[in-house]
């Protein structure tokens, strides 16, 4: 039987199917003797969640508002990228060091091609191990101050695999609201007891684990060291704190934070003065600072024994692409050595923060580091605004449900050490300008989006 789509996208249909004089039929209830004719769940364009793709496409079509995802880009996406032959200012790149494309990166990731080709064609642990590999796990450890790392072919498959195989159903998880897609799917892949807790509330985190702890064999506790939605960062200290007082496992997601936090770039525990230690599982990714793609884990070195020899993701899988490994190994080298790039990046920052403030942006929490969200409250006028700053030559990818709540529409942009002043001034004083228009704009994107 085909599942049905949640409430919140239920009501969304319902309102288009409205706006567009298309009340929603009544659902005939599925028979239990159904005869194969009858029964059409093996065709996908019968499945409710493909019918509200539909919907949101007529949507976008009677609105003349294009989709503002999978577009294509040509070129290096850096502070700029190239769509339809037109270079404009790039806000939805996670190049944060502007690395993708530094000489030294790109002749590592030549030279790796030179030596070992494009693939290893073969797991790590059977015969595709290469010197490449340890090359760039030994600069992960160095970068994270940690014993060792190992690194996975994909940032979202190591959340998935490392805490799907360390945790059980005799576990509990206990995790910030707004965490990463890869740790829910993780969590819900380990079959674990699983508590989401209030954004960034210490004693919601200390509730959960005073009340539930004790009826479990491990615990951990998991954060992101700065938020990919929202821009601000935990209290690295507090939950120290607390994973010390319940016995649990603290683990930090560093994907948005290396390279933005941290005098030098080494992520928030530089930047809250916290020894990496104290943080029994580090995570992060080589697809932003370090202009490469896949995941990495960080910690003592029996962790990453035990992973190298246990999780699924990592066993089962191909090794990096060595011009990949090569990148990202480099990248890190170019990284410690031009502390400045991270400078430039935390100035940037807080530049368009503090401008979009003073222009009356709702820039929710953030605090000015890699990510700044301009929040407007539902998504059609939220792909609108998107598709008028890319008409103005600036392209801001916006977030929108169900990657967030309705009411939490926004457009994210990513900063980078590259922008210049003119860019961040630039793109804001277009947000200001065109967002008033929209939200007093037409009746029709109103009654979609619920007001």
């Amino acid at each position: 039987m085909s599942r049905p789509p949640s409430k919140a996208a239920q009501e969304t249909v319902d309102r288009v199917r409205l706006a567009l004089g298309h009340p929603t039929a009544p659902q005939a209830k599925p028979s239990a003797h159904a005869t194969a004719g009858e029964r059409r769940e093996f065709d996908f364009t019968t499945l409710p969640e493909y019918e509200i793709l539909k919907i949101w496409k007529a949507v976008g079509d009677l609105t003349r508002i294009g989709n503002p995802f999978y577009r294509l880009h040509d070129g290096r996406a850096g502070n700029t990228t190239s769509i339809d032959g037109r270079t404009i200012a790039n806000f939805s790149s996670y190049d944060y060091l502007g690395l993708n494309g530094h000489p030294d990166v790109s002749a590592a990731a030549k030279t790796a091609i030179d030596r070992f080709g494009t693939s290893v064609s073969a797991s790590r642990l059977s015969a595709g191990e290469r010197q490449v590999h340890r090359d760039l796990e030994s600069a992960l450890a160095r970068l994270s101050g940690t014993e060792d790392a190992i690194a996975f072919v994909s940032g979202h498959a190591t959340n998935v695999s490392v805490i799907g195989e360390l945790l059980g159903p005799e576990d509990l998880i206990v995790a910030d609201a707004v965490i990463h897609n890869s740790i829910v799917e993780g969590a819900k892949l380990s079959g674990a007891k699983r508590i989401l807790c209030p954004h960034n509330d210490l004693d919601a985190f200390e509730r959960a684990l005073r009340l539930n702890r004790a009826r479990y064999r491990r615990a951990l506790i998991v954060v992101e060291g700065l938020y990919g939605m929202d821009g601000d960062v935990p209290d690295l200290a507090g939950l120290i704190k607390l994973k010390r007082r319940y016995n649990a496992w603290l683990m930090v997601d560093e994907a948005h934070a290396t390279g933005a936090l941290g005098r030098t770039g080494r992520g928030i525990a530089e930047e809250q003065g916290i020894d990496p230690a104290e943080v029994e599982i580090w995570m992060g990714t080589l697809s932003k600072t370090l202009a490469a793609a896949g995941g990495y884990i960080a910690g003592s070195r029996a962790l990453i024994e035990l992973i190298r020899y246990t999780s699924p993701g990592f066993v089962y899988s191909v090794g990096l692409s060595p011009p990949v490994a090569a990148a990202a190994a480099a990248a890190v080298d170019v990284m410690m050595r031009e502390p400045g790039r991270a400078a430039a990046l935390r100035r940037n920052g807080r530049a368009l923060l503090e401008r979009a403030r003073a222009r009356g942006l709702d820039t929710g929490l953030s605090i000015g580091a890699s990510v700044v969200p301009v929040i407007v409250g539902n998504s059609p006028q939220t792909v609108m605004l998107s598709e008028r700053l890319l008409e103005r030559g600036f392209n801001v990818v916006p977030a929108v449900f169900p990657g967030v709540a309705e009411n939490q529409a926004r457009l994210r942009f990513f900063i980078t050490s590259q922008h210049t002043p003119e860019q961040i001034d630039a793109v804001i004083d277009a947000v200001a300008e065109e967002l008033p228009r929209i939200l007093g704009g037409s009746s029709f994107v109103s009654t979609i989006a619920g007001r």
